[in-house]
């Protein structure tokens, strides 16, 4: 086929036309390509590795565990009692419910509060004054020695909130054995508190190390009971984690504490508690 000078010099120029648009997107799509490669690289760079996810997401949960403190369960101090020591041998619980339990009320405040359980140990005046107490709950229960100790047999209680042990005390001039007990109490938690009432050493003594008892108050005005040496000798015997003195004194004041006692009181773990302080019993 002849061409003209003039066909044949518009065909090369769309053959170099149409080469160089081809070149352009060649290039486009391989720059496209890598620029698509590099940024997956970069994603891959910057993604932590399995190793580095399970320690940051450990770490979280951690953190999550600690500041969770409304878990909607009680934990243990939330089933701790609290005892209000009131004077000579008074003493007020609050238990971790809200159950309040008062032992041998005659001296001090805070009688204000309804009683769920009252407990004593003898019929001595300062053992007994009952009527301090303003008010009783529905259902409280007065346990006082002579239910305790039943035809020489000494009863148990539980009653929910506490469990009451009964043990002997007594064996002094003042105290009669039959006439009078004292009390091992086991809270909801597990800690048991033991209170002497009035007494010096008993033979039981020599077996409570094996109840295991957390708080054991013992008297020691030694006049009409055990003197501060007698009774720091029963405290080894008892072997509790803390020892409280109390009822240190004849009752000739409004104190019903004398400090001069309780720091001649001398055993492992001992606690002096003033009246009108508190004990979280834990």
């Amino acid at each position: 086929m002849n061409m003209t000078l003039k066909e044949l010099a518009c065909v090369s120029l769309m053959g170099v036309l149409f080469c160089t648009g081809c070149g352009q997107a060649q290039q486009t799509a391989v720059t496209a390509e890598k620029e698509t490669s590099a940024h997956s690289e970069n994603e891959i760079s910057s993604k932590p590795s399995d190793a580095e996810t399970v320690d940051k997401t450990d770490y979280g949960t951690a953190e999550l565990d600690e500041g969770n403190v409304n878990t909607g369960e009680k934990g243990e101090d939330d089933l701790a009692a609290t005892l209000l020591y009131q004077g000579h041998g008074s003493v007020r619980i609050v238990t971790g419910e809200g159950k309040v339990i008062y032992i041998d009320p005659f001296m001090g405040d805070g009688y204000d509060l309804p009683a769920d359980l009252i407990l004593m140990t003898h019929g001595h005046y300062d053992h007994t004054r009952e009527e301090l107490i303003s008010e009783k709950n529905e259902g409280c229960n007065i346990i006082k020695w002579s239910d305790a100790l039943k035809n020489g047999e000494y009863q148990d209680y539980d009653l929910g909130f506490v469990s009451v042990e009964t043990v002997e005390a007594g064996y002094n001039e003042n105290h009669n054995v039959s006439e009078c007990v004292g009390y091992i109490l086991t809270f909801s938690d597990g800690v048991k508190a033991y209170f002497s009432g009035d007494t010096s050493t008993t033979p039981s003594m020599a077996g409570f190390a094996d109840k295991n008892i957390d708080y054991a108050f013992l008297c020691c005005d030694g006049v009409y009971n055990m003197d501060a040496d007698e009774a720091s000798e029963c405290a080894k015997l008892i072997g509790a984690k803390h020892t409280i003195p109390y009822h240190m004194e004849p009752v000739k004041d409004n104190s019903g504490f004398d400090m001069s006692v309780a720091e001649r009181f001398d055993a492992p773990g001992k606690i002096i508690v003033e009246p009108g302080e508190e004990l979280v019993l834990k």
